[in-house]
């Protein structure tokens, strides 16, 4: 079969990441002998109809903030959180992940981000004390957790593209619930989160994708195809899933009018 991932997020080909991760999924279903078909799910589509995204069997939200709806955005990566997809989020959307956690599952409602919400009361994400673009970063991994496993040893060296993180006074409320911070740099920031409780539910703040700018096949995208893979088996019924936290629109447009072709990937450009 062929797999389904959505990648939430405004496409822009002027933005390096948005032109690496089909390059990297591309790479990764080679590797694996998977095909793989993606469809890229522009933000305002998104915060009305979530069951759009029942037919998605992995979902990745994607570098490249603010989205042009950050409503969409936190609705997709609420779907997959509370509908149990494999999940990823890289860059701006490990900062959205974290403001999705903190608004729905830790009651803050006014946890925000700096870059769209510069008077929020709450700013979960704010600048970062030194800016990340175009660096690289040595980030150690939580012993014994997912991503750590992932790599297979517990410091890693990643590339970085953004200005944002988490403000650190915030930190410790951020591990108040399910989600753990498995990864940080090496002045103990986070860097990497994921869901003890999720088949496959991690965001990082650095961007796995740009390893395939360079041929290589990344282990973190690997294993997220893996846990695509892993989950069409798994996956219930219609009539067995968790209610919806939004009423789908009564109609909703048919994915793609174009289509690329990377080796055993097709990419829909909505």
């Amino acid at each position: 079969m062929t797999l389904q991932i959505g990648l939430v997020g405004d496409y822009s080909p002027e933005v390096t990441a948005h032109v690496a991760i089909p390059k990297a999924l591309a790479l990764a279903a080679n590797d694996a002998g998977a095909e793989v078909e993606v469809t890229w799910l522009p933000t305002e589509s998104l915060a009305h109809n979530a069951e759009q995204l029942l037919s998605f069997n992995g979902l990745w939200c994607v570098p490249a903030s603010p989205y042009a709806s950050m409503d969409g955005a936190l609705s997709a990566i609420r779907f997959a959180r509370e509908q149990h997809r494999p999940f990823l989020g890289t860059c701006g959307g490990f900062q959205h992940t974290l403001i999705e956690y903190a608004r729905n599952v830790l009651g803050y409602e006014q946890a925000d981000h700096a870059e769209s919400n510069p008077t929020a009361t709450m700013q979960l994400i704010a600048p970062l004390s030194c800016s990340l673009v175009g660096a690289n970063g040595t980030i150690k991994l939580k012993e014994g957790s997912h991503i750590s496993r992932i790599y297979g040893k517990e410091e890693i060296v990643e590339q970085y593209h953004c200005n944002y993180g988490v403000d650190v006074r915030y930190q410790s409320l951020l591990e108040s619930g399910g989600m753990k911070i498995t990864g940080v740099d090496t002045e103990d920031e986070p860097r990497v989160v994921e869901l003890i409780e999720h088949p496959f539910f991690i965001a990082t703040l650095f961007q796995p994708e740009r390893s395939a700018l360079s041929g290589i096949v990344h282990p973190l995208i690997s294993a997220y195809l893996q846990a695509a893979l892993s989950s069409t088996s798994a996956q219930p019924n219609n009539r067995d899933r968790e209610e919806l936290h939004s009423p789908p629109l009564p109609h909703h447009r048919a994915y793609g009018s174009r289509t690329r072709r990377f080796g055993w990937l097709s990419l829909h450009l909505c």
